[in-house]
């Protein structure tokens, strides 16, 4: 592919001195570069779970009330599910190491309906992960400013989106090292805010104990046990924002370095570590400190100023430890990012979205997808008005759909499977328990925030649910089409007079751009073979094997695309020759169709300058909108783009009977 800058337009050199050059596929080392060891994966992914602790544990001992003994309790419960589900997702790693999370596991388990629930919900999570995640990013910076300043954060919010867009069009690893101080800031401080503050209080535990046991005592008598539990569930699944990043690892496979299994199971370690450390131990200082909500400041922000009171500027360092809370939730939003496309790219490639959010772009990242998440996140925005509150309660329920779905599909697997693999009672315990608690907080989740706003999230997703449908409709229609075509004229004869004579370059010349060999490819060239009989005598077959999220999963892969596109263009050199026909093909790998077959075209006028190029294009009786949004214009680009360097191309329509 030429990209010297004399052949490239303005936007073009514009793109490519923000965005980067296009990265070559057949690099040996495109796979490594591209990808994340541990620690970055770390701190792209586990960023959402981290800076989930900022408001999490808060929303957890605020529903308490008094009863903040039951802090202790809610500490040990938190890290304990924090370990569960990490655990069960390390597990979905290494049965589904390409990545998809609960969309995969739901959709490979349970069924495709379950997959497309579970992807709905995720997709939708994961565009108020970035909202809320650069809402709170804009209420932490402009809680320092002036209140004249209040007016203006709206636009900046939609600024770090923004932001986030272009540092992912750029490739998620060159995000993730843009970001990776703002992590590392928010971990240390966080290590001396919970570090400091536990140690300092040691000695209180006891009289804590005690004064605790006092109050189980007087809460037993007069609201009993059923009581302090209905208190406890609440206030634990009020906190249910706190593990929301947790799948973001099992997502998110596809940028992990080889091997993936363990990059991924590795990450997911880190997380879970991090975060169970990180929520437990600042549930435990707020009830050591005995911290009271103060109005206009987070918990946290009350903690950081009566730990540092003591300090040399410990006015300073508590600023910074909420400045890096706030820039941390602009970190986070970058699981959404990650996470989002991926979700998408694997809904499409199984017709439940449009098959173009599978492309990958010249920089190799999912650009329609990271597109989309901008802007339906800008929108969510707007209509929130940056409320973080109102994030919040639209925030935590579809994370436990999704959850609740994979526990019971891969219970579900290994009791199918129970007869083939010996252990499947042990490997099926840690994902009944993360069931059940992810199922209990689902419920409990619901009903406290259905009326409060939750209701808008569940018709959000059954939207997004019912469009899935009606796309997916639609290709299984298309694909019935498509078959019958193929059933037709799969019965075409071999003709009986083989040429083997090498092709003419002074013979008129037909070049036929194919996907593979299908009835698309095998329309066209009957419909030239039959309205111009003997004016063609070459045919050149081309193909351009494109790299989509699917193929884009290492070397291996990509072989393995160029074999079978190579098997099924010399199908059709077989079956022109066999008509005594002079035939070749070519082919390409690339993520550009457009580029690369117009540059295969080219090349090939060159060398068979009595050329003219066909592909087809499906046509409906009534085409609509709809129709043009889920079938790309591949064949009219291609045909604009070569008629601007004089070649012939002809778009031969090929009828679809839906």
């Amino acid at each position: 592919m030429d990209n010297n800058k004399s052949h490239q337009s303005l936007f073009e050199r514009i793109k490519y001195r923000f965005i980067g050059a296009p990265r070559d596929i057949n690099e040996p080392s495109i796979f490594h570069k591209i990808s994340l060891i541990p620690i970055l994966a770390w701190i792209g992914l586990g960023a959402d779970g981290l800076s989930s602790s900022s408001y999490g544990p808060e929303e957890a001992f605020k529903a308490l009330g008094p009863h903040t003994y039951l802090a202790i309790f809610i500490a040990i419960a938190t890290a304990f599910t924090i370990f569960v589900i990490a655990f069960a997702y390390s597990r979905i790693i290494e049965r589904f190491p390409h990545g998809g999370g609960g969309y995969m596991v739901s959709t490979h388990t349970i069924g495709s309906n379950a997959g497309v629930v579970s992807g709905s919900a995720l997709l939708v999570d994961y565009i108020l992960t970035i909202t809320i995640s650069l809402a709170a990013c804009g209420d932490a910076v402009f809680s320092y400013l002036p209140a004249n300043f209040l007016p203006y954060k709206l636009p900046f919010v939609m600024g770090l989106i923004i932001l986030l867009v272009f540092l992912n069009l750029r490739g998620v690893k060159e995000s993730v090292t843009f970001l990776a101080p703002i992590f590392i800031t928010f971990v240390i401080t966080h290590i001396l805010l919970i570090g400091y503050g536990l140690f300092t209080h040691a000695g209180e535990f006891g009289t804590v104990a005690q004064r605790y046991q006092g109050n189980i005592s007087t809460d037993l008598s007069t609201i009993g046990f059923l009581g302090i539990m209905a208190i406890f569930l609440r206030a634990f699944s009020m906190g249910g924002g706190t593990y929301t990043g947790i799948e973001a690892v099992s997502t998110s496979m596809h940028i992990m370095r080889e091997p993936k299994v363990q990059t991924g199971k590795r990450t997911m370690l880190y997380l879970a570590v991090s975060l169970a450390v990180t929520a437990s131990g600042l549930l435990l200082c707020y009830a050591l400190f005995d911290i009271k909500p103060i109005i206009g400041q987070t918990l946290n922000a009350t903690l950081a100023n009566q730990t540092f009171s003591g300090w040399y500027l410990g006015g300073a360092l508590a600023f910074v430890t909420i400045l890096s809370e706030g820039a941390l939730l602009m970190v986070g939003a970058q699981s959404g990012f990650a996470g989002g496309p991926s979700i998408m790219a694997n809904m499409a490639k199984d017709s439940w979205f449009p098959r173009r959010f599978s492309a990958l772009s010249e920089r190799l990242t999912m650009q329609n997808g990271v597109l989309l998440m901008g802007v339906t996140s800008i929108a969510v925005l707007l209509y929130t008005k940056g409320s973080v509150t109102a994030l919040v309660v639209m925030y935590s329920i579809n994370v436990f759909l999704d959850f609740t779905l994979s526990q019971f599909g891969m219970a579900k697997f290994f009791f199918q499977n129970r007869k083939k693999d010996n252990t499947w009672a042990n490997r099926i315990v840690i994902h009944i328990i993360g069931f059940i608690l992810c199922f209990t907080i689902l419920i409990v989740t619901i009903y406290e925030k259905f009326g409060e706003g939750g209701w808008v999230t569940l018709v959000i997703t059954s939207t997004l649910i019912g469009l899935c449908y009606l796309i997916r409709g639609h290709y299984l229609k298309v694909r019935k089409g498509i078959r019958q075509l193929e059933e037709i004229l799969s019965l075409i004869p071999a003709g009986q007079i083989p040429n083997e004579d090498p092709a003419n370059p002074n013979e008129r010349t037909a070049i036929f751009l194919v996907s593979g060999y299908n009835g698309f490819g095998l329309h066209s060239w009957l419909s030239v073979f039959r309205e111009f009989p003997k004016l063609y005598r070459n045919f050149i077959f081309v193909s351009v094997a494109e790299i989509d999220s699917g193929a884009f999963k290492g070397v291996s892969e990509i072989e393995a695309l160029k074999t079978s596109i190579k098997e099924q263009l010399a199908q059709y050199v077989k079956i022109a020759r066999s008509y005594g026909y002079a035939a070749d093909y070519r082919m390409d790998v690339a993520t550009d169709v457009v580029e690369a077959a117009t540059q295969l075209c080219e090349d090939i006028v060159r060398e068979f300058p009595k050329s003219t190029v066909f592909t087809g294009k499906l046509v409906f009786r009534q085409e609509t909108i709809f129709q043009r949004i889920l079938h790309n214009e591949t064949a009219f680009a291609i045909q604009r783009r070569l008629q601007w360097e004089g070649i012939t191309a002809v778009i031969l329509p090929i009828r679809v009977n839906i």
